[in-house]
């Protein structure tokens, strides 16, 4: 049986890494990124809501009468 030539194996693995590495490359270097973006408020807005301001049995099922 005759063995496996593994003479080539280093080139082709190195030539398919910088072919891989050049194809990623271009392809990155088409995006288009925003140039500086902007940091955003972080501020907490308070929200009311009908529910914040009165509190009804409807909202308290606990409290409701036993049939």
């Amino acid at each position: 049986m005759p063995q496996l030539d593994t003479s080539t194996w280093f080139t082709t693995i190195l030539s398919m890494i910088l072919a891989l590495f050049f194809m990623f490359q271009l392809k990155i270097s088409n995006h288009s990124y925003p140039p500086n973006p902007s940091p955003k408020d972080t501020k907490l807005t308070e929200h009311k809501t009908p529910w914040e301001e009165k509190w009804t049995k409807i909202y308290l099922p606990l409290s409701l009468p036993l049939h």
